[in-house]
């Protein structure tokens, strides 16, 4: 598996060191339940049209320029269901910007609150807690589990072609601590608890440039073996205890994708 970790400061031209490798990398938590697949639409609500089938291949074949110019469909599968799922090259976490922030825009400011992150935005698809630290300081812990197949790919794809699987996250250089964020994402078998591939990061501020600029961590899974069929997706951001409420460290953008390699 090779793997890609790239840290961006908008604004700052900050960069952030490069933490050891842990030596025992944690396993994923009991996974929560994979969001549930679209309801279907309700009778009598206008559908888009349609493409054949054939115009479906060709717009499809264009848009992911898979290896070799082809792709290969189970028969259980259809161009015209891909063409309404696409489930490459997109991002497959829900909520993905979930307090709206830009990130091309320093993080706005803001003083502690006492007001529980769920109400700060739309958090859907998110399971959020938290782990008290020691001095005042906490983590503010948000997953998601993503099921693959449940969003439109299928068996042979991930276990033949085993296309890329992106995760980028981009959270805020605080400065509530020396590592304010950390990142760790697992690709499980079909019983949402083997792992085949696992990424964890959790980068160290330089203290260089003004604070409150985004930092980006991105990784790439390749040839990671047959099998995978979620992706377990979990970020951490500290926090601080302070008169009037909490301060956080805030993240947003978060992305896992599937794609063909370049």
């Amino acid at each position: 598996m090779e793997e890609e970790s790239d840290r961006h400061a908008l604004g700052g031209g900050m960069e952030a060191d490069e933490p050891a490798s842990p030596q025992e990398p944690p396993s994923p938590p009991p996974p929560p339940s994979p969001p549930s697949p679209a309801a279907p639409d309700t009778p009598g609500t206008p559908q888009p049209e349609q493409p054949t089938e054939a115009y479906a291949r060709q717009l499809l074949l264009e848009e992911w320029r898979p290896p070799g110019g082809s792709l290969e469909l189970p028969p259980r599968l259809t161009w015209k269901l891909l063409f309404l799922r696409r489930p490459l090259y997109r991002n497959l976490l829900r909520s993905p910007n979930p307090e709206g922030i830009n990130i091309y825009e320093p993080a706005p400011p803001t003083g502690p609150t006492q007001q529980p992150l769920e109400t700060l935005g739309n958090f859907r698809g998110w399971y959020i807690r938290t782990e008290k630290l020691q001095h005042d300081r906490s983590w503010t812990v948000k997953q998601q589990c993503v099921d693959l197949l449940a969003e439109g790919l299928w068996e042979e794809l991930l276990d033949d072609e085993q296309p890329d699987i992106t995760v980028m996250d981009w959270y805020e250089d605080s400065r509530l601590d020396t590592c304010v964020y950390e990142l760790h994402v697992w690709l499980l078998a079909a019983d949402r608890r083997s792992v085949i591939a696992q990424h964890h990061v959790a980068p160290r501020s330089s203290g260089r440039g003004p604070p409150g600029c985004w930092l980006q961590v991105s990784h790439v899974f390749r040839q990671y073996g047959p099998g995978v069929r979620f992706v377990h997706f979990l970020h951490k951001t500290k926090n601080q205890r302070e008169p009037g409420g909490l301060r956080r460290t805030r993240v947003t953008d978060s992305s896992v994708s599937v794609q063909f390699r370049e």
